[in-house]
């Protein structure tokens, strides 16, 4: 635990001028900018800053501020939106996160998912006691997208449809098929509701998965949505994929071409 101990005027003053120049994060970069020193001075006072307990390092040469009333440096993470925008730009908001946030799931998630053109190493990073969920999209692929304002920052998050599309391109990021299909439901019983939309992202995109899952969900869930079902089985593509790659899928339905578990075979519903 890092104690708070004294700062001079001078530091006081220089802080104060940082955390108004900047938007919930400092980077080195910032600091020299907004004080007109050098970058080697900037990470110089970051450190001296971050050891009295007055900044607490995220990353090598990204800090956030303490905030006055804490009693240590050891905080949490106040906004994780914020440093994912910071640290993984290009990127969104995505999965069960964005689900969360437009009322798709009432699931609690504590890791945050992110959408990203970089192609991380760690793709669960912790930072703060906060885990990173990160999954690498390309550019073209960054579209369905809604601004967010956090504080002063504007993050970037997929939209109602596209936070469904990526779901049905890997279930895990929706904390997998069963969890994917409850936010399907709620996500046709809401005013976000765009089926159309959905498929026209999904050509876009070009995945020809989706529309094996999507098809089958609709069909087995929503049976009354028959112009949508047909318009996914008219785009089906060859060869079979798996309606859940984490699950034991030994059933092949042949209409999908769509491999699932064998309590999916029947139809029947899924406790």
């Amino acid at each position: 635990m890092v104690s708070l101990t004294g700062i001079g005027k001078t530091d006081r003053e220089r802080m104060a001028a940082i955390i108004r120049g900047t938007k919930g994060t400092v980077s080195v970069g910032d600091t020299a900018r907004i004080l007109g020193v050098t970058p080697t001075d900037a990470a110089k006072m970051l450190s001296r800053w971050t050891k009295k307990g007055w900044m607490s390092r995220v990353r090598q040469g990204l800090y956030i501020p303490v905030p006055l009333e804490s009693r240590t440096a050891d905080v949490p993470l106040e906004d994780p939106w914020l440093i994912a925008d910071r640290l993984f730009s290009p990127c969104y908001i995505g999965g069960w996160s964005a689900a969360e946030y437009f009322d798709l799931t009432e699931q609690i998630f504590s890791t945050v998912v992110v959408m990203t053109v970089q192609k991380p190493r760690n793709r669960r990073p912790d930072i703060k006691n906060t885990t990173f969920l990160l999954r690498t999209v390309s550019e073209k692929a960054m579209f369905g997208l809604k601004p967010v304002w956090r504080g002063q920052v504007k993050v970037s998050v997929s939209d109602p449809t596209r936070t469904i599309l990526d779901m049905l391109v890997d279930p895990v990021f929706g904390g997998g098929i069963r969890s994917v299909t409850d936010m399907l439901e709620n996500y046709l019983s809401s005013e976000n509701k765009n089926l159309e939309q959905l498929i026209e992202y999904g050509e876009r995109l070009g995945n020809g998965a989706v529309f094996k899952r999507l098809g089958f969900l609709l069909e087995r869930k929503a049976s009354d949505e028959a112009e949508a079902i047909e318009k996914c089985y008219k785009r089906l593509t060859a060869g079979n994929a798996k309606l859940d790659p984490k699950l034991n899928n030994i059933r092949l339905i042949t209409r999908w071409r769509l491999w699932v578990p064998e309590n999916w075979k029947r139809m029947e519903p899924v406790d």
